[in-house]
């Protein structure tokens, strides 16, 4: 019995205007950017215009690279709300695949834009087997407090009862043909720019690092810290932080090299630590383990994994030899990639833009038992 089980981080898909950039330069697209706009009317204007010319077109492509995953159960980073997934999945989605994700969950999290963590699922798997959900919990208002993880590092930027997950963590009791699996849906603090001297990754560290200890706690809390290691759970999600990057060394016009380094640290080392979870990206070979291009400028350009799916040590034995796949085929064309991985991109695809998201999915098929 096989389930296909898919993350993306779909890049902002929303039902509603973000007017802050009037007032907000950092969050102004670049093209009112290139305009002389001093009336706020005006601006809410044309913000709305630039993003119903350019929606059609990134949410074809979106519902392309979902298609492409073809997965039963889609966990998705970046959803507005219930209402922006319904039109999505109903406007675009089922022109792409036809009837398939009839459930969805979605729980109102922590994020200051509103983007939340949510759930697609098919009512069968493709093999016939009925996709049952037994229970869904969402731990977005769950403190340092609460789970005793407040420290010295996170008492720089935060307060004991804050809140740990800056989006959620959400939790999901399935069976699948009768066999239980547990799935918990992320969305890590984002890295942001420098900061007091720090680059962002290293300033917002601290707080990814509690985000992935809490999803071990709260996962080690239910099964228990030794036999959660026979559990059949799944991690999904975009965790924006990397164990191992790919240096991309060049221009356009000389070429580009490219250089494999590990991570001296990474956030994730939580998950990875005495073998609690095995990232399965990590199965495939070093340079083609990314999931999103970074770049500001040629002196700053590199490949990374922030798209994980993460296998308790009982599934990742059941899928030894097993590998998963990433999509690709809706980044932009300015995503420099790697010798003998270039693929064909969807039609109307930009340099930079419209594109699917900057993230690719990642897509598993497993066998449960």
């Amino acid at each position: 019995m096989s389930l296909r089980i898919a993350t993306f981080n779909v890049e902002n898909l929303m039902t509603r205007f973000d007017f802050t950039g009037f007032r907000n330069q950092l969050r102004q697209d670049r093209v009112i950017k290139l305009f002389d706009v001093r009336s706020e009317g005006v601006y809410q204007q044309l913000e709305q215009a630039r993003v119903i010319a350019s929606t059609d077109d990134t949410r074809q492509m979106t519902a392309l690279a979902i298609a492409d995953a073809d997965a039963d159960i889609l966990c998705l980073q970046e959803i507005d709300n219930m209402e922006a997934l319904q039109a999505f999945e109903y406007n675009y989605l089922f022109r792409m695949v036809g009837n398939g994700y009839r459930q969805k969950y979605l729980v109102e999290g922590n994020d200051s834009r509103g983007i939340d963590v949510a759930v697609l699922m098919r009512e069968e798997t493709r093999d016939g087997q009925k996709i049952e959900l037994k229970e869904v919990r969402s731990h977005a208002m769950t403190t340092y407090r609460n789970l005793d993880l407040f420290d010295d590092d996170l008492a720089q930027t935060n307060h004991i009862d804050d809140k740990i997950f800056k989006r959620d963590c959400l939790e999901l009791d399935l069976l699948i043909g009768g066999v239980p699996m547990t799935l918990y849906v992320v969305h890590f603090k984002s890295m942001g720019g420098q900061r007091e001297g720090q680059d962002g990754r290293t300033y917002t560290m601290p707080v990814r690092r509690a985000e992935a200890k809490a999803v071990r706690r709260i996962i080690e809390d239910k099964f228990g810290a030794e036999p959660a290691s026979a559990r059949r759970f799944v991690i999904c999600g975009d965790m924006n932080d990397y164990q191992e990057r790919v240096d991309v060394i060049g221009r356009r016009r000389t070429g580009y090299t490219f250089q494999h380094q590990d991570e001296s640290a990474s956030a994730l080392d939580e998950l990875s630590r005495d073998g609690f979870a095995e990232n399965v990206v990590r199965r495939r070979e070093p340079l083609d383990r990314w999931t999103l291009y970074h770049a500001r400028g040629p002196e700053e350009q590199w490949l990374c994994q922030l798209d994980y799916i993460w296998l308790s040590p009982a599934l990742a034995k059941t899928n030894a030899g097993r590998l998963p796949e990433i999509v690709r085929h809706g980044q932009p064309y300015r995503t420099v990639f790697p010798p003998g991985q270039e693929v064909e991109r969807y039609p109307r695809t930009g340099w930079d833009r419209p594109k699917a998201s900057d993230h690719c999915p990642v897509v598993m098929t497993l066998d449960l038992i």
